[in-house]
């Protein structure tokens, strides 16, 4: 999960440092061919070597080689649908509006979503203004200004390594205390450190700017942003696959439909912001805001059960 959590956040981070040198060195649309030479590659791989994932689809696959290989034509899966009079379009639909489902019907998945995408909505605020300030502040060119958001990919790594090595530790601990029974909730604890982390960086970033301190100061303000972003991230992610098994890509689906309107929307107030508060009082309003949101956290670990519960789709989703 680590892993998976990495790619939509390092992405942002890589592609500032590589497209300052590739829009200097060769021109603006060679960032543009770059992304459509590297996107089309890496997507032709996945078409071509990924494996299918889902339980359901592999057991079916099983199901129908053994009904062959064995000459017994009744044999069905565990979750055999052939019986189900559905159309084709009807199950296409209802794969489809899956993830709305969770994410109206379910409100552990909605409020889940909700923080994430508040979280992920103040990292693209913060993305508006850093090669700004690198540049207009401190005067570094076009070419080196991604280089500034080497803060932010260090935080990740480390955040990435420290949440791979406590995730299982801490999770075998806590079931070993349950005599051995799993709940979805054991994911939880961790939550708390890593959303403590986010709201430092926005004070120190944003004063270390509006002081005009030496470059590192900002740059290293934006480490524990990026270090308990990926916590935060990977943790909750993973609680949301536990608590629905059987819909677990529509669990992930509805998070990401949800994080990607706020990483679109919310940075339309970056500007206007800066603007009237400037860096110091415009950060520091994100640093209240997400110092108000360690509740939510806590608030998970204390009724992130009674949540999972109350959502219809719970019974089916645990098959």
């Amino acid at each position: 999960m680590a892993i998976f959590s990495a790619g939509p956040l390092f992405g942002p981070v890589l592609g500032p440092i590589c497209g300052g040198f590739i829009a200097q060195g060769a021109g603006w649309r060679w960032v543009f061919w770059v992304l459509v030479i590297v996107g089309g590659t890496f997507t032709l791989f996945v078409m071509i070597f990924n494996r299918e994932t889902n339980p359901v689809i592999i057991i079916q696959r099983k199901t129908d080689r053994l009904k062959k290989e064995l000459n017994r034509p009744e044999l069905r899966s565990y979750y055999d649908e052939s019986s189900n009079q559905k159309s084709k379009t009807a199950h296409f639909i209802h794969r489809i509006t899956t993830p709305f489902q969770l994410l109206f019907r379910s409100p552990i998945v909605a409020v889940v979503a909700i923080y994430i995408a508040v979280i992920y909505g103040c990292l693209y605020l913060l993305f508006t203004t850093v090669t700004e300030v690198f540049q207009d502040v401190y005067h570094w060119s076009e070419q080196i200004s991604g280089l500034s958001y080497i803060g932010l990919g260090m935080g990740f790594v480390a955040g990435q390594v420290t949440f791979g090595l406590l995730s299982d530790r801490v999770l075998i601990q806590l079931k070993a205390r349950n005599n051995g029974v799993f709940e979805p909730e054991m994911r939880l604890p961790l939550t708390i450190p890593f959303s403590f982390f986010v709201p430092i960086s926005f004070f120190w970033y944003g004063w270390s700017v509006k002081a005009q301190t030496h470059w590192i100061v900002p740059i290293i303000g934006l480490f524990p942003f990026a270090f308990g972003m990926i916590g935060i991230f990977g943790t909750l992610q993973t609680y949301v696959i536990d608590c629905f098994p059987r819909y677990a890509a529509s669990g992930i689906a509805a998070i990401t439909v949800t994080r990607s309107f706020a990483g679109a929307l919310l940075p339309l107030a970056g500007p206007p912001m800066y603007k009237a508060l400037g860096y110091g009082w415009g950060n520091s309003l994100l640093g209240f805001v997400t110092l108000g949101l360690i509740s939510m956290p806590i608030m998970f670990n204390r009724v992130g059960a009674s949540l999972r519960k109350a959502s219809p789709l719970q019974e089916n989703a645990a098959k």
